[in-house]
């Protein structure tokens, strides 16, 4: 089996001297795992930074196991960002979730646009929404849309909806429910909306044991106080 396509970089992990196992998030094939032999050379390193966007070449003589790659830089992310710790931490954020919550190749291109276009706005500095509403939209396309949530109203003194997530009754953020987003947003608002995000994807995907909230992702909330 052979193809080649574009796709962003969402782990590696050393596999023997020289080569790295590296998952790869592509607009036509999903998210697909391969070794990239000669990965941890000087050249390969430099390109292969998690969030960044390569073309790969796959190739494998057997479906079931694991293929290997041959890449090429298509545009350089995390290198801009180095210096931002919150930047950081948020492309590792959402590389880490998506790794974990994407099926094995299956194709979903409202999730790559999505995640294209998040990457696309960390270059501005109206970045931490369009990253909250990426979550939103992630825990949507896999299965857990708000409509399957019973709403009922609050009836503490805020009069803030609020949605019963598997039993358990959680009040909708400020952040959602401002009818100008583009005014001032404070960082107790973003933390607020960053915290009922976390509780969505604990309650829907992350079991605690086996799959936890990755530690990026809780670094990126402690910025915001």
């Amino acid at each position: 089996m052979y193809w080649t396509d574009t796709g962003y970089l969402l782990n590696k992990n050393n596999y023997s001297e020289n080569s790295v196992i590296i998952d790869v998030f592509t607009l036509k094939h999903g998210k697909i795992s391969a070794i990239v032999y000669g990965g941890s050379s000087k050249k390969n390193k430099k390109d292969l930074q998690i969030g960044n966007k390569i073309l790969v070449n796959y190739n494998s003589k057997n479906e079931n196991k694991v293929g290997y790659f041959t890449t090429e830089l298509v545009r350089p992310v995390s290198p801009f960002f180095f210096d931002d710790k919150r930047k950081i931490s948020c492309i590792l954020s959402a590389s880490s979730i998506l790794k974990v919550l994407l099926p094995e190749r299956q194709t979903n291109e409202k999730i790559f646009d999505s995640f294209e276009n998040l990457i696309s706005a960390l270059f501005s500095n109206k970045w931490i929404v369009p990253y909250i509403y990426w979550e939103q939209l992630l825990v949507k396309e896999l299965g857990f849309d708000l409509n399957l949530f019973e709403e009922k109203t609050n009836n503490s003194k805020s009069n803030l909806k609020s949605i019963v997530v598997n039993g358990t009754s959680l009040k909708i953020p400020e952040l959602f429910i401002l009818k100008n987003k583009n005014n001032n947003i404070y960082d107790k608002q973003i933390k607020e909306a960053l915290q009922f995000n976390k509780q969505l994807l604990v309650a829907n995907f992350y079991d605690g044991s086996n799959y936890k909230i990755p530690k990026s992702r809780i670094f990126l909330e402690t910025y915001y106080n």
